[in-house]
């Protein structure tokens, strides 16, 4: 391949590489969902509106199921998910993957322990977790929020390094209890 071949390419590992910059920032209210998900391989439809009258949402977003860091990211936040329900807090993955994809990660990366949900390009948009510019390849960013009760953002960390999301996303929920 000649170097003119590869420009492209180190553009997109350099983007990918950084830290990626979430829109929304802390106070602001949470854009509405409503998707189509997946728990245990069956699927359901995510409600964010719904969802929140339970207590805090963590919504992670990641860019492909079935990848390393996605699925390292996923096995990480089923561990923690115990202390997570102990918060009352509900953990939904949103990615752009398809249902049947996502119902097969469910049960493998999320162990059957929480959803994970279909982010299409309006949801992308809202929460400004597109990967590349103007949405090209259809996938998001690493980016996790949390979501308190009253709809608003609580925390955001956007970092395309798995291993911080799930530290941060629980003592922001944490943070939360009798709020």
């Amino acid at each position: 391949m000649n170097r003119h071949a590869l420009a492209p390419l180190a553009a997109l590992v350099a983007l990918v590489s950084t830290p990626a910059m979430a829109a929304l920032s802390v106070g602001a209210p949470a854009p509405q969902i409503v998707t189509q998900g997946a728990i245990a391989g069956k699927t359901f439809t995510f409600d964010l509106q719904k969802a929140l009258k339970k207590g805090p949402v963590v919504l992670y977003f990641f860019p492909k199921a079935f990848t390393q860091g996605c699925t390292l990211e996923t096995k990480a936040f089923a561990d923690a998910s115990d202390k997570f329900a102990a918060a009352k807090a509900t953990i939904v993955g949103m990615s752009a993957d398809d249902l049947p994809t996502l119902q097969k990660f469910s049960t493998e990366a999320c162990r059957s322990k929480f959803g994970v949900a279909t982010a299409g390009s309006a949801v992308v948009s809202a929460y400004n977790v597109s990967l590349l510019p103007a949405g090209i390849g259809g996938m998001t960013n690493r980016t996790s929020y949390v979501i308190s009760r009253d709809g608003k953002i609580a925390m955001v960390h956007s970092e395309m390094d798995w291993r911080q999301h799930v530290a941060k996303t629980l003592a922001a929920v944490e943070a939360l209890k009798g709020k």
